[in-house]
C-alpha cells in the first residue's frame, strides 16, 4: 500500500483555495454520517446545514471538485464521499507518528477515527525512558532516541507533537530534519519551519477563550436588552399618591 512519503494530495496544484481545503473534511464527515444511514443522495441545502456552512459556498467549493450535483435530485452521496476523499489524499494510507506520550499524547493514540479516515499511528515516541516498551493503545512506545530511524522505516510524512512547550520546538527540528513535511501542533508554542513544511496547530485554551469572549458578549447583548425594555416600559403616572396608589376624589 502507497505510504504519505511518496504521495501527496493534489489540491495545490489542482488550484482548489485553501479555505475551502478547509471545509472539506467538514464535508467529508457530514456525507459519512450520511452514508453509514444509507442515504442514498443529498441537496445542497441538507448538506450545507449538516456542514454547518452555507449551501452556496458549498456549492462553489464543490465546483472545484468538478462536482455540480444533479437539479431536482442533489448530490450522489457515495461518489462526493469517494471525490472529497481523494482529493485530501485519503484513499492511501498516511502513517503518522505521534511524539509525547502523556495525558494528551495517550488520548490521542486511543483515538479510533483514524484508521478509519485514512491515517494509522506507525509509531509512539516518548522522551522518558521509563515510558519505553510500554504499551499504549495495544503499541509499544519507544524512545525519542528512536525517532529518525522510525520515520525513515516507516515513510512518516506526517507527524503530531503532543510535548511540553519547551520540548516543541526541538521535537520539531528533528522531525523536519528527518522527513516529516506536515506536522500537527498541539504544544502551547508557536513552531518554526523551513518552507515546504505545513504546521497545523491545536490550542484547546485559545478555543476556549474564543468562546469566553462571545460568551461574554451574550450577556452584554442580554444586559443590554433588558435595559432596553425597562426603559421603555410605561413610567407610574404622576397623580399617584405616595404609595403609588390614586388618591381618592374629594367632594365638592
Amino acid at each position: 500500500m502507497a505510504t504519505g512519503r511518496t504521495h501527496r494530495p493534489a489540491t495545490r496544484s489542482r488550484g482548489i483555495p485553501e479555505a475551502t481545503v478547509a471545509r472539506l473534511p467538514l464535508y467529508l464527515r457530514a456525507l459519512t454520517a450520511l452514508s453509514e444511514r444509507s442515504v442514498p443522495t443529498v441537496s445542497s441545502e441538507e448538506l450545507a446545514a449538516a456542514a454547518g456552512v452555507n449551501s452556496a459556498k458549498l456549492r462553489k467549493d464543490f465546483s472545484y471538485l468538478g462536482s455540480y450535483g444533479t437539479r431536482g435530485v442533489g448530490y450522489d452521496v457515495e461518489y462526493l464521499v469517494y471525490q472529497i476523499s481523494r482529493e485530501l489524499g485519503l484513499t492511501q494510507d498516511w502513517p503518522v507518528v505521534i511524539v509525547g506520550i502523556g495525558n494528551l499524547g495517550a488520548a490521542l493514540a486511543n483515538y479510533g477515527g483514524f484508521a478509519s479516515r485514512g491515517f494509522r499511528v506507525a509509531a509512539l515516541i516518548d522522551a522518558d525512558p521509563a515510558m519505553a516498551g510500554k504499551p499504549v493503545a495495544g503499541i509499544p512506545v519507544q524512545h525519542t532516541d528512536e525517532l529518525e530511524k522510525i520515520i525513515d522505516g516507516n515513510g512518516v510524512s506526517i507527524g503530531v507533537i503532543a510535548t511540553p512547550a519547551g520540548a516543541a520546538q526541538q521535537v520539531c527540528d528533528r522531525l523536519v530534519a528527518a522527513g516529516v513535511t506536515s506536522i500537527l501542533n498541539f504544544a502551547p508554542t508557536v513552531l518554526t519551519v523551513p518552507d515546504g513544511v505545513d504546521v497545523r496547530k491545536v490550542d484547546l485554551s485559545i478555543e476556549l477563550q474564543i468562546l469566553a469572549f462571545h460568551e461574554q458578549r451574550k450577556a452584554g447583548e442580554e444586559a443590554a436588552a433588558e435595559s432596553a425594555i425597562a426603559a421603555a416600559a410605561p413610567k407610574e403616572s404622576a397623580d399617584k399618591g405616595p404609595d403609588g396608589d390614586v388618591p381618592a376624589v374629594m367632594p365638592a
